[in-house]
């Protein structure tokens, strides 16, 4: 990496994980669009995983009664299915339709988060097998699984708090399984993806830290705001990469 890419990824890890203190989602979708800018989708993938593991065990751990382990019983056996089907298919498919996808999905999240589109109504729990399907693939394939569950979750939770601990305890599990998956695989057993998540894990963990002082006080429609600018920019590069691959 140049020096100039090494600063560039410091950045976007503060960024992203300043954001998954204060939110307890969004940092895949902040950082592998981004990351994937300048480096392999293969290894942006893998690294984010390790790297949002541990921010769920950091922010799960902590809040660890608020946790809604009611909602999490159906979630996460049909995640583990999303996540088998989606690491199939970063093993087998090429990068440049996969970074078109990456585009469209994360411009299509970044729009709800900047109109802050939602409803009022409970989401059905019968919702939460296509959300978990969905999210576990992507996941798998993106490292940006969040946003099926953040959706069904935010019509589920309404204490911030409470969502922002149910998130990382999802987000946990499913990383285990992702983290197991990409072992079969091959793609957690190269050298480099361990040298940087150990590089980059004080950088995560500091962001982590000033991002949990910062949740209570921002609201969160002006978190998910913030998160959709970023997300717009995001998509936009990550698109404009896909075209000259």
């Amino acid at each position: 990496m140049t020096p100039e890419q090494f600063a560039a990824t410091a950045a976007i890890l503060l960024a992203a994980y300043w954001i998954r203190g204060i939110t307890g989602f969004g940092s895949g979708l902040v950082a592998v669009p981004l990351l994937a800018l300048f480096m392999p989708l293969k290894f942006v993938v893998p690294l984010v995983l390790l790297l949002d593991f541990t921010a769920s065990l950091v922010i799960g751990g902590l809040h660890f009664k608020r946790v809604k382990w009611d909602e999490l019983g159906i979630l996460i056996p049909f995640g583990v299915v999303g996540v088998v089907l989606g690491t199939s298919l970063l093993l087998r498919l090429p990068a440049e339709p996969m970074l078109i996808a990456l585009a469209a999905f994360v411009f299509i999240f970044a729009v709800r988060s900047l109109f802050n589109i939602h409803g009022d109504k409970p989401a059905s729990r019968g919702w939460a097998v296509p959300a978990a399907l969905t999210g576990g693939t992507v996941g798998a394939l993106f490292g940006t699984g969040g946003p099926p569950y953040v959706i069904y979750l935010s019509h589920r939770i309404r204490d911030k708090s409470d969502l922002r601990a149910t998130f990382s305890a999802l987000f946990f599990f499913e990383g285990l399984t992702r983290i197991a998956s990409f072992l079969v695989a091959g793609l957690l057993l190269t050298a480099q993806i361990w040298i940087a998540y150990v590089v980059a894990l004080p950088l995560v963990l500091g962001a982590l830290y000033l991002g949990g002082h910062m949740h209570v006080s921002l609201s969160q429609g002006q978190m998910t705001r913030l998160v959709g600018m970023l997300l717009l920019v995001s998509s936009i590069s990550l698109l404009f990469k896909a075209m000259n691959v």
